[in-house]
């Protein structure tokens, strides 16, 4: 089959080519009408090639799942429901119209998943490599911000899925990437077998669609919400700005994936370290009011309760399993020229 040019449709045609089928349709701008009272919520993220993400290894199809996802992950943190996801890509000349349709059927997926009702697409050229924009508008009922309290000490701190696992799955990535550098051998892939539930948490994480709705449905408000992206640590940090008060996270309550710690092991990578000041693990994390706690436990057994909010004094620490609680701090980065 012959790769399929950018040159030979031109952008009006490659858009039109890549709404065809998807069940959207294509409009220069689009927008919704909010139910009386609700608010409106926007997000936004920029994702550039060579910082956020690496295409020696990285399929494009579930690149644009991954993004996608992760906008309406932030939705979903702040107890709304999706409506539109717009994007714009920025494309270099290595990559053809072949590669676009790759990563645009990803965003599809993702859009059809958590119930976007409309998607905007853009195309730009790059001189830098692949750069993706996105942004989403969700809704917040006027019920659900009457219904949502103030958070209190001894709220339940709750995460959607495992921590760490993405970091881990990375350096993986990265580990073999080196190797094949080294040696330049294509005929010689490595084993990752035995990997892949860590190489999935990077390269594509799962955030339960519909969670909101359910939510709602049960009659549970968390107090307060947010998406997982730059490890635990940071997250905690940021509850404890939000709230005022304290939090603390128990050490043998953060759920890993199966062969976290042999992995970890084995790359001299400690899991609860990755968990705490890793990235891209994707993960919803709850305050639950601790009169919904048993309904919480009954109803969303998909998420795992790993500490709870404490009186501000405390800080913000982590618990080991011998009782010792240690300071949560920001690892921070320096730009170094």
């Amino acid at each position: 089959m012959p790769e399929e040019s950018f040159r030979e449709y031109g952008k009006e045609e490659a858009l039109r080519l890549l709404f065809e089928g998807t069940g959207f349709d294509r409009h220069e701008h689009i927008c919704f009408e909010p139910s009386p009272g609700s608010h409106v919520i926007s997000v936004s993220g920029v994702y550039e090639e060579g910082i956020d993400f690496d295409l020696t290894y990285f399929p494009l199809k579930h690149l644009g799942y991954k993004y996608a996802s992760v906008a309406a992950g932030e939705i979903y943190a702040a107890m709304a429901h999706p409506r539109l996801l717009s994007v714009r890509l920025g494309i270099s000349a290595k990559l053809d119209f072949s590669h676009i349709r790759d990563l645009w059927s990803g965003v599809v997926v993702a859009a059809k998943e958590h119930g976007f009702q409309s998607v905007e697409l853009d195309l730009v050229p790059s001189p830098n490599g692949l750069l993706v924009g996105i942004s989403a508008t969700g809704e917040r009922f006027k019920l659900t911000q009457g219904r949502t309290v103030k958070a209190r000490s001894k709220d339940l701190v709750c995460v959607s899925g495992s921590l760490g696992a993405a970091f881990l799955g990375q350096q993986i990535l990265e580990r073999e990437k080196r190797n094949f550098e080294k040696t330049k051998d294509d005929s010689s892939q490595p084993d990752l077998e035995k990997y892949k539930m860590l190489i999935g948490s990077y390269l594509k994480p799962e955030i339960p669609s519909g969670l909101v709705g359910h939510l709602e449905d049960v009659g549970i408000y968390p107090s307060n919400g947010y998406l997982v992206t730059h490890g635990l640590s940071d997250t905690l940090r940021k509850l404890v700005r939000d709230t005022g008060l304290g939090v603390k996270v128990y050490a043998d309550k953060i759920p890993f994936e199966g062969n976290s710690f042999a992995s970890g092991k084995e790359m001299d990578i400690d899991p609860v370290s990755a968990a705490m000041n890793g990235g891209d693990d994707f993960r919803l994390l709850f305050t639950i009011p601790i009169l919904s706690a048993e309904k919480f436990r009954r109803d969303f057994q998909t998420f795992d309760i790993i500490g709870h909010l404490a009186q501000s004094e405390v800080g913000a620490v982590l618990v080991t399993p011998d009782g010792v609680e240690l300071p949560v701090k920001a690892q921070g980065w320096r730009n170094e020229e």
